[in-house]
């Protein structure tokens, strides 16, 4: 349980202690401004000494010899001084590398002078100092004497290395250190070099593309289009001839002389906007002393990091994930046109007029958006889905009548062929890789191609559903992956339920990563019904203290309260904690509703309604989704919904107030909708082997000690032992007695159906009306005995224990 420390209230005033100051070296604006200057000074008259050396140092070789004795002999543009200098650096030094150090005294004075973070000045200096160590042995190598290339150190240091490992070993040591230096420095990988080669590869391919087809006046579909290129929409116009007459009520069009065009170009144009100058007069706050505290600790050690402890570690690379060969989307134009002609002869036959057809290729699906004439009703056309479905002999027709946003009407055939969405195309895409969402998920591709990201944080909580085999625990371990290629150990820790003890199991390998556990659970993992319970209670308490931390911070979101965190303005031993976001993931929740009951229902409702401020979300799925297993409670606190498909339309409605799952096409395929339009997807396919080596790959590294531990909670034990005492009675004893005695039938399951409750709590109160005389001691598969004939023989024995 949570230790409740208390405040012992002292009546005397403690003496204060005697404050020792400590000798300050901070320097006031005036010292700055004197200070940095003479740094730039003395940067600006390294540089002309050491470039005036290049071309006057031989003549300044004889009167070095009698420094420091005054001379007007001197050829350097800084005179003695500036001889000498450069003699030092470059001759004795370090060669012509000797001027970046101009630079970075430079660079020095200019930071000092404008009061910049004194951080990146530390990183200037030693990436600075290396680049002129590893540039003096360079030049040295190719020098056989003194040089002022490379200076005494660059032609020594070449020597040593040569007397020990050779030219060839010099040079590969040189080598070596260059690779360092840029992956190090500039986060070079091997990847960098293979994509660079790629991309040089798909501009050869684009110019001999254009190249040949210049002289071709027919349709071009760009078949080079890659997973990065989200923009551009593969779409298929197909209009009416402007010279033919329109399509009346009475006369039936001809499909063949529709026109097609397909189109590959980006539909976004850039507008110009004038640039407006706007001046900003900014105003200084007031700081307080704790402002003061925190800019000064800060400015010392940098803005707190929680990624510290596991500062080396590596997210998984796109490798591990499958690349499928049949991912691009291809155009069948047999198809196509084929469909079209379906679609234009079944609303003829039923008098429907069409003006004009557009085509959007997806990679299982193709929307076709019509434009019926004017004066046809829309629930005429809607009425028709079934017979459109007949016609085109397609399984899952789906009519949108009318598309939000547009005036047309959509209908939705799916592809004879349809086109694999894997994960490493929606994780490898910009959206994704450039999002700057607190949790981002990649959860596939929309009917026009384009990866949908969406932000966990802002749903708050998911619901997911739909009938065995359709793609629930797929969906499930694709918002797991993208969690995974996105947020750091430290930021986000996942609570998984798993009644079916067989779908998140490859998540162990990252329990010391990623998970949160009870203190005394054994596995992160969890299935029983029982720990749930306890987990569920634990969230809550751990809800509870978030708040409460919030609340001392004076945030309102656990986003604020972390960058105050990180910029050190609240105190560690204040209680204040860098708080990870934590995602609850139940697999089944039928089953768990089924067994447990208000148990579950009731602390999931209450995390549903008030943990999103504090960076706790749900993740729920089931596939029965029935009325008594998703709520109205809980319905109204999930307002993202995922179907894939369902059986029924019922079902579609329980999950998302209206019909549409029923007319999917499994697979993957499923509707989202976060309260507004249901948008179509395709869900991206993660398989098991690749979950497993992603899991392997982070579980290989280092971790923390053990996995994130919630707050303890002690739940009421279930056991044999009779309880005596009347005040360690459950909250449901009276009522439970008197459903008993009214039915005349101990038995736990009655209390189970009538009160809602799981079997355990069901028990324990079954053995407290054993212990208060109401019903007879456990006699196997039959029910215990009542003891207690009527409710006023219960009045009475309730009294007479309380007196």
């Amino acid at each position: 349980m949570a230790k409740k420390t208390t405040k012992k209230k002292t009546t005397a005033k403690k003496k204060p202690k005697a404050i020792i100051k400590k000798p300050s070296f901070k320097f006031s604006n005036q010292q700055k401004l004197i200070f940095g200057s003479l740094l730039i000074i003395l940067g600006v008259l390294l540089f002309i000494s050491f470039l005036s050396f290049i071309f006057t140092g031989k003549e300044d070789q004889s009167v070095l010899s009698n420094f420091p004795e005054r001379s007007d002999a001197y050829k350097n543009w800084a005179s003695q001084l500036g001889a000498w200098v450069s003699e030092l650096f470059i001759t004795k030094g370090f060669g012509i590398p000797s001027f970046i150090f101009s630079g970075l005294i430079f660079l020095s004075g200019v930071y000092v002078t404008l009061n910049l973070k004194k951080a990146k000045l530390r990183k200037h200096w030693i990436w600075g100092t290396l680049i002129v160590i590893w540039l003096s042995v360079f030049f040295g190598f190719f020098t056989h004497k003194y040089d002022i290339l490379g200076g005494t150190i660059g032609f020594e240091m070449n020597h040593f290395f040569q007397d020990y490992i050779g030219k060839i070993g010099t040079a590969l040591l040189l080598l070596f250190g260059l690779i360092t230096y840029l992956a190090i420095r500039f986060k070079i990988t091997g990847d960098s070099f293979v994509n660079l080669f790629n991309r040089a590869k798909k501009d050869i391919k684009d110019d001999l593309n254009s190249e040949t087809n210049t002289n071709e006046p027919s349709v071009i579909i760009d078949n080079s289009l890659t997973e990065e290129a989200e923009a551009i929409k593969s779409a298929l116009e197909i209009s009416l001839d402007e010279t033919e007459p329109t399509i009346s009520n009475h006369s039936k069009p001809k499909a063949e002389e529709l026109k097609m065009e397909v189109d590959t170009k980006p539909k976004e144009e850039s507008v110009d906007v004038p640039e407006l100058q706007v001046e900003v007069e900014a105003t200084k706050e007031e700081k307080s002393e704790t402002d003061n505290l925190s800019d000064k600790l800060v400015e010392d050690f940098g803005q707190f990091d929680p990624t510290l402890e596991l500062g080396k570690y590596q997210f998984p690379p796109l490798d591990l994930l499958k690349k499928y060969d049949n991912e691009g989307i291809s155009i069948d134009q047999e198809e196509l046109e084929e469909n079209k002609n379906r679609i234009v002869e079944t609303l003829s036959n039923y008098k429907i007029g069409i003006s004009s057809i557009k085509a959007t290729i997806g990679p299982t699906v193709t929307l076709y958006e019509i434009v019926p004439d004017a004066g046809i009703r829309i629930s005429k056309i809607k009425n028709l889905e079934d017979d459109i479905a007949l016609s085109l002999a397609a399984l899952g027709i789906r009519i949108i009548a009318p598309i939000p946003g547009k005036g047309t009407i959509g209908i939705e055939v799916p592809n004879k062929n349809s086109t694999v969405v894997s994960m490493r195309s929606v994780i490898a895409s910009q959206k994704f890789q450039q999002s700057k969402m607190q949790l981002p998920i990649a959860l596939g591709k929309t009917i026009s191609n384009e990866t949908l990201v969406v932000d966990l944080a802002k749903m708050p909580h998911l619901l997911m559903a739909g009938a065995t085999g359709q793609g629930k625990s797929v969906g499930l371990n694709a918002v797991l992956t993208s969690l995974l290629y996105k947020k750091h150990p430290a930021e986000v820790k996942f609570v998984l339920v798993d009644p079916k003890k067989v779908e998140l199991t490859l998540f162990n390998k990252i329990e010391r990563h990623y998970l949160a556990k009870l203190p005394d659970s054994e596995d992160a993992i969890i299935t029983d019904n029982t720990k749930v319970i306890n987990t569920l209670n634990s969230l809550c308490i751990e809800m509870d203290n978030r708040y409460e931390m919030l609340k001392n911070a004076f945030c309102r979101n656990i986003a604020e309260y972390n960058t105050k965190f990180k910029a050190r303005k609240l105190n560690p031993n204040d209680g204040h904690a860098f708080l990870p976001y934590i995602v609850l993931v139940v697999d089944e929740f039928a089953d768990l509703i089924m067994t447990a009951g208000k148990e579950v229902e009731t602390p999931i409702a209450r995390l549903a309604q008030l943990a999103r401020a504090i960076g706790i979300h749900l993740i729920i799925a089931t596939q029965r989704p029935s009325v008594n297993v998703i709520t109205g409670i809980i319905k109204a606190n999930f307002p993202a919904r995922i179907a894939f498909r369902v059986t029924s339309k019922i079902d579609s409605r329980t999950i998302l107030d209206g019909s549409g799952a029923d007319q999917l096409i499994g697979r993957g395929d499923m509707l989202y909708t976060q309260g507004n339009d249901l948008i179509r997807i395709q869900c991206a396919f993660v398989d098991t082997p690749e979950v497993e080596k992603i899991t392997e790959f982070i579980g290989s590294q280092k971790a923390y000690p053990d996995a994130h531990l919630l707050p303890e909670y002690v739940g009421e034990e279930g056991g044999t032992n009779l309880d005596i005492d009347i005040s360690d009675r459950d909250k449901l004893f009276r009522e439970a007695a008197e459903i008993i005695v009214t039915a005349q039938q101990g038995s736990a399951s009655l209390l189970q159906r009538k009160l809602k409750l799981g079997y355990n709590r069901a028990g324990r109160i079954i053995d407290q009306l054993e212990a208060a005389g109401i019903v007879g001691s456990f006699e196997g598969s039959k029910a215990r005995q009542v003891l207690v004939p009527d409710l006023v023989a219960l009045d009475q024995l309730l009294e007479n224990e309380i007196q």
